[in-house]
């Protein structure tokens, strides 16, 4: 007969199996911190690992992911291949980025702040975000470097899919024009940052109704009277210019007034001249409406024009000169022509002035007639 504890050992091994089976599918099964990465209460920081694409392998309850200053060229949906229900806020400044490529945020239904600050973005797939993107705030300050590629970067903000979309940075890029109508189907956007993009004016339609707008340390001269009208039907906006190179000519003359008259440019006692010479560095809000003239230009446009007509005028004799020489034989000949016709003429007139002032020549020239 089996010592007790020797009847007990069927009945335990069968169970240690199923415990390390268990133990086993959920080791396999979890997603824990990544390797080198740091972790600590739903947020994982992957910073300056010199990394070459993100963690596949993140925890299921991440809420904040920083992947930054790393060699990310481009990133796809196979960038999160697991769905994280969770996460909220990733930041992926400072990784030489060039691609967002379409479907990369599809596992990621709640995101609501993305920042690709401090990249080269050249392409942004409009099928990036999923159809019903909770984004809130896109951070692309630093991101776009080349022009002649803002339309092409900035198509996916023609998709209405960001409904949401609160606040929008684009500082620091190199936009020089907005694209007519790039902000259109962004109606929740309230507050957009522009400052230092290179943008040499504002379109009127190109923004949307907003709440806070950016235009400092831009290369605005001047502002269009349509543009200036139409952030004029939006009172509860809050403008900055502060650090363009105002021109102050008559064509800023609406400005002037402008910013005189209404609140909504914030920073308008800090707005000063930067053209003519003699009033550099002047605050427009100082400037009297007398000064605020053309005359200077408009007589370079005339002394201009005047120098213009001048060479016409002298190309046209010069190619009149050049017909006469070259037709002098038969302009000579035309000239002696008209030189014997006329002798004819008058040698004919002295003729009969000459009868009819003989009264004896008369006669007979009357009694020859008959």
């Amino acid at each position: 007969m089996r010592p007790l504890q020797d009847q007990g050992r069927p009945h335990r091994k069968p169970a240690m199996t199923r415990l390390l089976l268990l133990l086993l599918t959920l080791a396999s099964s979890c997603r824990c911190c990544p390797d080198r990465c740091l972790c600590s209460s739903g947020t994982v920081r992957c910073q300056d690992l010199d990394l070459d694409a993100v963690p596949r392998s993140l925890p299921a309850n991440t809420t904040s992911l920083f992947v930054t200053g790393n060699r990310i060229s481009h990133i796809d949906e196979a960038s999160f291949p697991a769905r994280l229900d969770k996460l909220t806020d990733l930041y992926l400044s400072g990784n030489e980025m060039e691609r967002v490529e379409a479907g990369t945020f599809r596992n990621l239904p709640n995101l609501a702040r993305l920042d690709l600050s401090d990249n080269r973005i050249l392409d942004f797939s409009d099928r990036a975000l999923p159809d019903d993107s909770k984004l809130k705030l896109l951070n692309l300050s630093g991101s776009l470097h080349n022009h002649s590629l803002t339309d092409k970067v900035l198509r996916f903000f023609f998709r209405e899919n960001l409904l949401q979309l609160t606040t929008l940075d684009l500082s620091h890029n190199d936009l020089l024009i907005l694209p007519d109508g790039v902000f259109t189907a962004l109606s929740s956007l309230a507050t957009l940052n522009l400052g230092n993009s290179s943008l040499i004016t504002i379109q009127n339609g190109t923004l949307p109704p907003l709440r806070d707008l950016d235009l400092r340390d831009n290369d605005l001269k001047d502002l269009p009277h349509a543009t200036i009208a139409e952030f004029s039907l939006n009172p509860g906006l809050r403008v900055q210019l502060t650090g363009n190179p105002w021109r102050c000519s008559c064509f800023i003359d609406d400005l002037v007034m402008w910013l005189k008259s209404s609140a909504q440019v914030v920073d308008s006692d800090n707005l000063t001249c930067a053209d003519p010479e003699a009033m550099r560095n002047r605050p427009l809000l100082e400037v009297p409406p007398s000064q605020l003239k053309c005359s200077d230009d408009m007589e370079g446009v005339l002394e201009t024009s005047y120098v213009f007509l001048g060479l016409v005028l002298a190309l046209i004799g010069v190619i009149f000169l050049l017909v006469l020489y070259l037709n002098r034989k038969g302009i000579k000949k035309w000239i002696y022509n008209i030189r014997d016709a006329c002798r004819d003429h008058m040698e004919g007139y002295h003729y009969r002035y000459e009868i009819n002032s003989d009264p004896r020549l008369a006669n007979l020239s009357i009694n020859s007639d008959v």
